[in-house]
C-alpha cells in the first residue's frame, strides 16, 4: 500500500476542481445581484448589512459541522462527494426562488437557505485538494480552484449585463419587482452550478480510510496536530468571560439606544446612529461563552462528540493557522465590505441615482456586475502566476503583495469618478482575491494533519465568517456615524483593511514541506 499521495495528472487536478466553476456561479450572482434585489424590495442602504447576516452565520455554523462530519463518513461516493451533491442540489433551488421572491423578508431567508447550502458544498472542496494531492502539488491544486472560482465568477458577475445588453432583455421593472435580466441569470447560474458539480462528484476518485491512515502513518512523526484536550476549567472560566462580555455589551447597546430614541429629531450625537445590528454582535459574543460552558460540563462528565472535538481543535490550532486567523480577518472584511456596498456606492457616486426603478441606476448596477466579473477574471489569469511569485517570495510573501494590490483596488474606486474607468482598479481587486482563495489554503494545508483536514479547514472557516459578521454589523453604523451613510466610504474602509491584512501576512509562519 502507498504511504505517501501519488503526484497527479493536470488532467486529474482540473476534474477535482471544475465542481468549484458551478459553486462560485452561484456565489458570484449572490454576491453581485442579492444587494439589488434587497433594494427592489424596499430595503434601505444602510439595512443592506444586517439583511446581510444570512452569509456569516450560516457559515460559523455549518462549515465547522460539515468539516467534522466529512472527515469521518465514508460512502461508495467518498467522504467528500456526497456533500457536494447535496448542497448544489439545494443551492440550485435557492437561486430559482431567489429572484422570485415576493417580499423582502422572503428573500433574506432564501439567503440563509442558499448560504448554508453553498457552505455544505464549498467546505469539502476546500479538504478535498489536501486529501488528494501531495504537498508539493497544494499549490498548484487551490491556484486551479482559484481559476475556476475566477471563471464561474465572471460568467454569473456578467449574465445580467449580456443578457440586457446582447439579449435585449429587460433590465428594469416596475417598482417591487426584479428585472427580467437578474431572474434569468439565476435560473442559468442554478443549472450551471449543477451540471459542474455532477462533473467533479463522477470524474473524480477518493483515496480508501485505509489508504488514509497509511498515508497519515507516514508523516505522524511530523504531525502538528495538538493531541492535549483543554480542560474543561479552562472551557467554564472562558465561557463565563465570554458570556458576561456579551451580556454587558447587551445591556450597554440597550442603554445607548433608549438613551438615543430620546434624542431631538435634528441631533447629531454618534448614538443616534446606534443600530440593532450590534445586538447581533453582542449575541455571538455571549453565544461563544454558552457554547464553551456546555462543552465545559460535556468534558468534566467525560463525554465526547463533534462539538468537544471542534472546539478542542479551535483552541489547539498550529501556530501558522492562528498567523492566518488574522490575515483571513482583515482581507474577508474588507471583501465584504466591497460585496455589500458596492452596488450602492456605484449607482449614487458614478451613475447619480439611488433609485431602483430608474434607469441610472439599474445601468450602474448592471455594470458593477460586469466590474466584478472583471475583477474575476483577471483573479482566473492571475491563479497560475501566483505560485511562480510564491517560489521567489514564499507563499506569504506572495499573499501580501497581492493583498496590497487589493486595498488599492478598492480605493481606485473612490478615486475614480468615471465609470468607464472602474475596471481598472478592480484589477488590484482581481489579484487579492486569486491568492485569497488559493494561498492560505496552500499555506493551511501542510500545517494541518491530513485526517482532520475537513475539521480544520471548516474552523479556518471561522476567521472568514466572524469578519463578515463584524462587518455585517458594524459598516451600516459606521456609515451614518461617520460618513452620512454615504456608502462608497465602507469601501475606503475596506481598502485599509486590505493593507492591514497585508502587513499580518509577512508574519505567518509557514511550515515548509
Amino acid at each position: 500500500m502507498m504511504t505517501t499521495r501519488p503526484r497527479l495528472t493536470r488532467l486529474a487536478i482540473w476534474n477535482m476542481c471544475v465542481g468549484f466553476f458551478g459553486i462560485q456561479i452561484g456565489f458570484g450572482l449572490q454576491n453581485a445581484n442579492t444587494s439589488r434585489i434587497f433594494q427592489t424590495l424596499g430595503a434601505e442602504v444602510d439595512s443592506l448589512a444586517i439583511l446581510w447576516i444570512a452569509a456569516p452565520l450560516t457559515g460559523l455554523l455549518v462549515q465547522p459541522a460539515i468539516g467534522y462530519f466529512s472527515d469521518k463518513t465514508w460512502t461508495p461516493l467518498g467522504r467528500r462527494r456526497p456533500y457536494f451533491l447535496v448542497g448544489a442540489i439545494l443551492t440550485s433551488l435557492a437561486l430559482v426562488f431567489m429572484p422570485n421572491a415576493p417580499v423582502l423578508w422572503m428573500a433574506a431567508a432564501t439567503l440563509w437557505i442558499m448560504d448554508a447550502a453553498i457552505n455544505v458544498t464549498m467546505e469539502p472542496f476546500r479538504a478535498f485538494v489536501g486529501d488528494n494531492l501531495p504537498e508539493e502539488q497544494r499549490a498548484t491544486g487551490y491556484a486551479m480552484q482559484s481559476f475556476f472560482i475566477g471563471t464561474g465568477a465572471v460568467f454569473a458577475s456578467c449574465l445580467p449585463w449580456l443578457l440586457s445588453n446582447v439579449l435585449n432583455v429587460s433590465s428594469t421593472a416596475p417598482e417591487g419587482i426584479v428585472p427580467d435580466s437578474v431572474r434569468i441569470s439565476f435560473y442559468v447560474g442554478a443549472a450551471a452550478m449543477l451540471v459542474a458539480v455532477l462533473w467533479t462528484v463522477f470524474s473524480t476518485k477518493e483515496y480508501s480510510p485505509a489508504e488514509m491512515e497509511a498515508f497519515e502513518t507516514h508523516r505522524a512523526a511530523a504531525d502538528p496536530s495538538p493531541e492535549a484536550l483543554r480542560p474543561a476549567s479552562a472551557y467554564m472560566s472562558g465561557g463565563l468571560i465570554w458570556l458576561a462580555v456579551g451580556a454587558i455589551a447587551f445591556l450597554g447597546i440597550w442603554l445607548l439606544r433608549d438613551q438615543a430614541a430620546g434624542l431631538a429629531a435634528d441631533a447629531t450625537d454618534w448614538r443616534k446612529a446606534i443600530g440593532k445590528e450590534l445586538y447581533v454582535l453582542a449575541g455571538f459574543v455571549a453565544g461563544f461563552g454558552l457554547l464553551q460552558l456546555a462543552v465545559g460540563a460535556l468534558r468534566r462528565a467525560r463525554a465526547s462528540n463533534g462539538l468537544t472535538e471542534i472546539l478542542d481543535d479551535m483552541f489547539g490550532m498550529p501556530e501558522t493557522m492562528r498567523g492566518l486567523a488574522v490575515v483571513q480577518f482583515f482581507s474577508w472584511f474588507a471583501l465584504f465590505a466591497m460585496w455589500i456596498y458596492t452596488t450602492a456606492a456605484v449607482t449614487a457616486v458614478h451613475f447619480g441615482s439611488s433609485d431602483t426603478t430608474s434607469v441610472a441606476y439599474n445601468a450602474g448596477a448592471d455594470w458593477v456586475g460586469v466590474l466584478f466579473g472583471v475583477y474575476n477574471g483577471v483573479a482566473a489569469l492571475a491563479a497560475f502566476t501566483l505560485p511562480v511569485l510564491a517560489r521567489r517570495t514564499g507563499r506569504k510573501g506572495a499573499h501580501a503583495i497581492a493583498l496590497v494590490f487589493g486595498g488599492l483596488g478598492l480605493l481606485g474606486i473612490f478615486a475614480i469618478r468615471d465609470p468607464q474607468l472602474l475596471w481598472l482598479p478592480m484589477i488590484g481587486v482581481g489579484i487579492a482575491w486569486a491568492s485569497i482563495v488559493s494561498m492560505p489554503y496552500a499555506i493551511l494545508s501542510g500545517a494541518v494533519p491530513g485526517r482532520k483536514m475537513g475539521v480544520y479547514m471548516g474552523v479556518f472557516n471561522i476567521f472568514i465568517v466572524v469578519p463578515q459578521l463584524v462587518a455585517a454589523t458594524l459598516l451600516g453604523l459606521m456609515l451614518n456615524a461617520l460618513f452620512e451613510g454615504q456608502a462608497i466610504w465602507a469601501l475606503v474602509v475596506g481598502g485599509i483593511s486590505f493593507f492591514i491584512a497585508a502587513a499580518f501576512s509577512l508574519r505567518v509562519k509557514e511550515v515548509r514541506p
